[in-house]
């Protein structure tokens, strides 16, 4: 403050005026009480007087003119005036050196906020690119920020939109649907099916969301698309190997029975012909149960599993191979009982049949992970000959077995996902064989 830099200069002009005091004293004592005329003594005492000011107001504006520029230098830093720069003296002058820092500093802040704005501004280009509706709402729901695609999806100006609240918007059942979530909504920009992005972040201190809805009505329709195709691949492949030797085997009959005189041994052809008939109308029968099976599958109704006895339980129901149970720590996972019962069989059904192609043998166990959460996770491992093509391990009814439905593993990925976990094969690094992982969360 004024009064602060005044008190700082009186003081510097009290110590030179105590340090020039002595000398001066002395001066006019020898002065006026030497043998001198009148006017030399008053001469040279004005002179000495005259000396002594100017030298203490010298001192005062030596050091108080260089803090003024330091502190304006400041007062500019503090307005975001980057442009102003302290003028240098050459030499080794400790507030030189101060003043030096000074501009140094100043260049650096006026870099940092040269790459602020521009890395502000490629900011905001890119929101207003993106085909993403964003919107920021402060703590009470009140909209702050909205890009080109949230004001196209309104069917408002931003000017109109800021400082309106959610619910105004209808944007107000996102803010508390979740994190991520996919909701039907209707906007007078848009009509459809939008996933829903919901973060918090804060500015100023104060907490904030910022809500990003992304359209994905068309996506959803093209993988349906895709889904119905590959369904219908499926099903037509399937039925064509049924009906096509069905249809061959009828009209083979049916020449043979129009036969006259038919052969001696036609009974025994119709026999055999009829059963091909009924075996793949069984195996037909047998695809569509399973596909049945697939697609029907019940929303889990998770209770306490204690993992430890329940592997063992279920390890104890595979009779044609016994399977070596580890232990590992006492555990318990909410899980439906029922359906985690089928995947772990599945599991290791498809390990004692591969163990059984090279007489090796089968292991299960479970241990805990801490990452990326915490979680369980339930191994089995075989000595069997390992995995030929991995890539199509979950790929609907496809199988390498002889009487294999396909459907096995897929259900086991649709029951580990319905519980929030995963189940993964992959072949065994240190020997020959299979492991399979279920993840399930703590």
């Amino acid at each position: 403050s004024r009064h602060m830099r005044l008190a700082h200069e009186s003081r510097l002009a009290v110590l030179a005026l105590i340090g020039a005091a002595p000398a001066v004293v002395t001066a006019l004592a020898v002065l006026w009480t030497g043998d001198f005329t009148p006017k030399v003594q008053w001469t040279l005492s004005v002179l000495i007087l005259v000396v002594l000011v100017g030298a203490i107001a010298a001192i005062r504006e030596r050091v108080a003119g260089p803090l003024h520029t330091l502190a304006n230098l400041l007062a500019a830093l503090r307005e975001g005036d980057f442009s102003i720069r302290a003028r240098l003296a050459r030499g080794d002058d400790p507030l030189d050196d101060v003043m030096r820092e000074v501009n140094a500093l100043t260049e650096l802040l006026q870099g940092q906020r040269l790459d602020a704005l521009d890395a502000t501004g490629l900011l905001h280009k890119v929101m207003e690119e993106i085909d993403v509706a964003v919107f920021a709402f402060d703590g009470h729901e009140r909209l702050q920020l909205a890009n080109r695609a949230a004001t196209r999806l309104i069917g408002q100006p931003i000017e109109r939109l800021l400082g309106r609240r959610a619910d105004e918007l209808g944007v107000g059942d996102c803010l508390t649907a979740g994190h991520l979530s996919t909701l039907p909504l209707a906007f007078p920009g848009g009509t459809g099916r939008w996933q829903v992005r919901i973060r918090s972040f804060r500015q100023h201190g104060l907490p904030h969301q910022l809500m990003v809805l992304t359209d994905v009505s068309q996506p959803l329709r093209e993988e349906e698309r895709r889904a119905w195709q590959r369904l219908i691949r499926v099903l037509g492949h399937e039925l064509n190997n049924s009906l096509a030797p069905i249809k061959s085997i009828a009209g083979s009959l049916e020449a043979l029975l129009r036969l006259d005189p038919r052969p001696s041994d036609w009974e025994d052809d119709v026999r055999r012909g009829l059963s091909v008939v009924g075996a793949r109308a069984e195996s037909l029968s047998r695809f569509m149960a399973s596909y049945a099976r697939l697609a029907k599958l019940p929303p889990p109704s998770p209770v306490p599993v204690e993992v430890g006895p329940f592997l063992a339980r279920v390890a104890a129901l595979e009779t044609r191979r016994p399977v070596e149970v580890v232990p590992g720590p006492p555990l318990t996972v909410h899980a439906d009982a029922d359906q985690l019962e089928q995947l772990l069989i599945n599991l290791l059904r498809n390990a004692v049949d591969a163990a059984g192609e090279t007489e090796g043998g089968v292991r299960a166990g479970w241990g805990r992970t801490m990452l990326p959460a915490p979680a369980v996770e339930i191994w089995v491992e075989d000595e069997g000959p390992g995995l030929s093509n991995p890539a199509n391990l979950f790929v609907p009814f496809f199988t390498t077995k002889p009487a294999g439905t396909g459907i096995g593993l897929v259900l086991c990925r649709q029951i580990a996902e319905a519980h929030g976990g995963t189940v993964a094969l992959e072949n065994r690094r240190d020997v020959r064989g299979c492991r399979a992982v279920l993840r399930l969360p703590l």
